[in-house]
């Protein structure tokens, strides 16, 4: 099964450093978002990717293009031109870079992406996102239930802190609870290839007119996730991400 991921955005509450990178190649600990994600399904052994380009595309061609001679000792030699990669593993990982278009909508890339898969089931989720969540469950989840589209209901982090009050005293005061009943969109999406039919073209928005069809169809079903979820659309949130990295204690982290 391939894993789609959309790409294309263009990442404005990232500021000045999404004017020169898309926002899946704003890095957590060296390494883009982009690739936390990518080595979350690896782990699972999904290892074949599409990966739907838009804004600055070109930027996570590079990336990949160059992916091995950027991790590993070389050995170049002038005279012939080559370029020998010495030492070190690399990822067993297939990226189909597809261009989807710079003003493409969620959806119009998931149709192209479709598309180009061809008549299977396959992933989908967002370049900027990363979780603990166990792939391999969601898929199961998703053979036993015979619906088109699962998506993973997440519990969103809340950005204040929350306190308890009985008059004037403090009872319990909680730095940056979690949401307490409400689930929002986490990704993380299984598609059978028939959604694709839901999707009108390149200015159709995946989580609007497609998703809520599939709901009132009764065809999309919810992984609920309780574990570790977020996504990086702010500053905040990178700083948050990079320093669960930076102290060891980054929960998506499940692969060695």
């Amino acid at each position: 099964m391939k894993v789609v991921i959309l790409a294309g955005g263009l990442g404005t509450r990232l500021g000045e450093i999404t004017e020169v990178k898309p926002k899946p190649m704003v890095e957590i600990g060296g390494q883009p978002v982009l690739w936390h994600v990518m080595k979350t399904y690896a782990h699972y052994g999904f290892n074949e990717f599409v990966i739907a380009l838009g804004y600055k595309g070109e930027c996570i061609k590079d990336y990949f293009m160059n992916y091995r001679y950027h991790a590993h000792s070389l050995k170049v030699s002038l005279e012939y031109g080559s370029i020998e990669v010495i030492d070190g593993d690399c990822e067993d990982w297939t990226v189909h870079l597809l261009d989807t278009g710079a003003n493409t909508l969620t959806g119009g890339r998931v149709k192209l992406a479709s598309e180009y898969i061809g008549d299977e089931p396959f992933m989908l989720t967002y370049g900027d996102g990363v979780s603990d969540i166990d792939i391999a469950d969601t898929v199961e989840f998703h053979k036993a239930h015979g619906k088109l589209a699962t998506v993973t209901a997440v519990r969103p982090p809340a950005r204040f802190g929350g306190i308890t009050l009985d008059g004037d005293s403090v009872t319990r005061f909680a730095e940056k609870p979690r949401t307490g009943e409400g689930w929002i969109n986490g990704g993380f999406f299984i598609l059978e290839p028939v959604v694709a039919n839901y999707i009108a073209g390149n200015a159709t928005t995946f989580e609007r007119e497609p998703l809520e069809q599939l709901a009132g169809e009764g065809q999309l079903a919810a992984y609920r996730h309780d574990g570790f979820w977020q996504c990086m659309d702010t500053l905040n949130d990178m700083r948050r991400l990079e320093g669960l990295w930076t102290a060891g204690k980054a929960p998506w982290k499940v692969w060695k």
